[in-house]
């Protein structure tokens, strides 16, 4: 009898397509190109996870922003067409988080709305109560969503450790494998080094990101993939699980910085053991994102290069760096 395989998961950050409010700003053929180029990166994978920043939803007000002119500091809220879960289903995403701090821009009528066209597109939604669960070789490989953002039973705690450790634990104990997804820490080119420490961003505590992703593969996750920061993060191999701290960018159409590292994303493509759940190798193919927010391969590898250069500056405080280092680099393809 041959072994089982190795369950691969393809992961991306950021994911908003386009905004109707408070003035319609929509890709070019209705979203229908948006993720044409890179969804060859996506293809061949049994699970294909993004960040799905703000709600799919036609709801004409935004409680968040009610005047999102309003002199000073703009209002940011995002409102994409519903029939845009389509273009995700397209691409080949098969989860999509919504435990994020976009996901109430619309209320909990505008959550639900988004709720209910993930379900009907067939793409499962990932965050608190909602966990997605995939058969994959005979193995169940539960998907969970935990951000720093307002806890809502779509909202598993990050700040928090104490209680994430036990959620872990709680779906170790039902599923084979379990994926952990977190939006957390603070945003732009200047949060590109993570570290272990609680972070802020325009005042808002946004967790200790590296205690929290520890402390979720020492309570049975099996992959942990972060967002939320806007630019590629350090990736470590923590007693044999992979863990990622910012994916990135992935396609940010219009309502985004891109410049600098902002621009920058990447596909993570894993490949896991289906009895451990260690990561077998891994890799990690650029992705540029072109004005004003669509993603390209990127053959030059900018952000792969940014990623490996980060990683090694991150492990380098680690009582055992030398060999931590050296795992990574025999499993980094």
């Amino acid at each position: 009898m041959e072994p089982a395989r190795a369950i691969r998961i393809a992961a991306v950050g950021d994911v908003m397509m386009g905004t109707t409010f408070p003035e319609s700003i929509l890709p070019p053929e209705d979203g229908a190109t948006l993720f044409r180029a890179v969804a060859p990166l996506l293809a061949g994978h049994d699970v294909v996870f993004g960040n799905l920043e703000g709600p799919l939803t036609d709801l004409p007000r935004s409680p968040k922003c009610p005047k999102p002119r309003r002199k000073g500091r703009p209002c940011f809220a995002f409102r994409t067409p519903p029939r845009y879960a389509a273009r995700l289903a397209e691409a080949g995403f098969t989860a999509v988080n919504v435990a994020n701090n976009h996901a109430l821009d619309f209320g909990m009528e505008g959550l639900d709305d988004t709720l209910d066209v993930l379900d009907a597109a067939g793409i499962e939604a990932v965050g608190g109560e909602r966990v997605a669960v995939f058969t994959i070789e005979g193995k169940s490989v539960a998907v969970a969503g935990f951000s720093y953002s307002l806890r809502t039973p779509y909202v598993h705690p990050l700040r928090d450790v104490d209680a994430a450790r036990e959620i872990v634990a709680e779906l170790k104990g039902e599923y084979d494998l379990v994926v952990v997804s977190f939006h957390g820490g603070a945003e732009g080119s200047r949060a590109i080094r993570v570290a272990d420490a609680e972070e802020e961003f325009m005042g808002e505590n946004r967790g200790n990101v590296v205690r929290f992703a520890r402390a979720a593969v020492d309570a049975g996750a099996d992959l942990v993939l972060g967002h939320g920061p806007h630019v590629p993060r350090a990736i470590e191999v923590y007693r044999g699980k992979l863990i990622a701290y910012s994916l990135g960018n992935f396609a940010v159409y219009s309502m985004f910085n891109i410049k600098g590292p902002s621009g920058l994303g990447y596909a993570l493509q894993t490949e896991l053991d289906p009895e451990t759940g260690d990561v077998l190798r891994f890799r990690t193919p650029s992705v540029a994102l072109r004005h004003p927010g669509i993603p390209e391969p990127d053959p030059s590898g900018k952000a792969e290069a940014l990623l490996r250069d980060l990683s090694e500056e991150f492990l380098a405080g680690e009582p055992d760096a030398a060999e931590r280092r050296e795992t990574l680099s025999r499993l980094w393809e």
